[in-house]
């Protein structure tokens, strides 16, 4: 069976401006507190699963 696969044919993704300093930080944060969030995560999940294979 085939998959299709589309594709966007895009120049910029975004706005049609640049962004302001306060909407950088805010961008900057929010994938900084994600990423922190998501390790977390992982180490949570990795020692879950030691404790079951033990």
């Amino acid at each position: 069976m085939k998959t299709k696969k589309n594709e966007l044919n895009v120049d910029v993704i975004g706005g049609l401006g640049e962004l302001s300093l306060e909407e950088e930080k805010a961008l900057k944060d929010y994938f900084a507190k994600k990423k922190v969030k998501t390790n977390l995560n992982k180490k949570q999940t990795n020692k879950a699963s030691s404790k079951v294979a033990a």
